[in-house]
């Protein structure tokens, strides 16, 4: 084998590469606020709603997890503007994340509500605890202490999958990884110092995630 490895042209490329982990990270985060926002409606009008709605739900997110996430992609991307609505790729990008996450996480929500005891919240009435306060104090937090690992399972691999919409040419880190490629020609490289960013940005976030639930969910209890 007589590869000569160069990483100099990758390393000439950290603007853009940074660049596109701006990108990535910005649309994983957005899609993460905006998907658990549908997620907990979702959620929601499951348990409460009537059966209509709890119909349009059901078909929303059987819709979702049993198509591929590059065909919602596309949908968004190729399939609106054909009936007047024109989307950027950072936009179509962002909608087709969010609405994934949406479906994904919706069901995750769910049985973390269904998860607290119903004597529980009728403790919580019987105290005379507004409607609100039940929700906040009695089944909130202890919902989203059964749920949180699978949120941010959830959300780590929606950051992944985003390398995705590099096909659609959002500027995301897979697709300067491309563009680097095409010019350079150095694949091998590129590429290796992508995995290793893709894996930091992993670390970085379940570190940040495990902090969060230590000091937010998980430490106040023990005080």
């Amino acid at each position: 084998m007589n590869y000569v490895f160069q990483f100099g042209p990758v390393f000439e490329a950290w603007p853009l590469l940074l660049r596109g982990v701006w990108v990535t990270i910005q649309l994983s985060v957005l899609s993460m606020v905006f998907g658990l926002i549908i997620a907990v409606l979702c959620a929601a009008a499951k348990i409460n709603g009537n059966g209509l709605l709890r119909f349009l739900v059901n078909a929303y997110i059987e819709v979702i997890r049993n198509t591929p996430f590059i065909i919602q992609l596309f949908v968004f991307f190729f399939v609106f503007p054909s009936i007047g609505v024109k989307l950027n790729a950072h936009t179509a990008a962002l909608l087709a994340m969010t609405v994934n996450l949406g479906a994904y996480a919706s069901e995750i929500v769910r049985a973390g509500i269904e998860s607290i005891p119903k004597g529980q919240i009728e403790a919580g009435r019987a105290l005379s605890l507004s409607g609100v306060e039940v929700f906040r104090f009695i089944i909130l937090k202890p919902a989203l202490r059964a749920i949180y690992p699978a949120l941010t399972s959830q959300f780590i691999y929606l950051m992944l999958a985003s390398s995705v919409v590099s096909v659609i040419s959002a500027d995301d880190l897979t697709s300067v990884a491309a563009s680097l490629q095409s010019l350079t020609f150095r694949s091998f490289e590129i590429y290796i110092v992508v995995t290793l960013i893709y894996l930091l940005m992993t670390l970085t976030f379940s570190a940040l995630f495990s902090l969060i639930y230590k000091y937010a969910l998980d430490y106040p209890d023990r005080k």
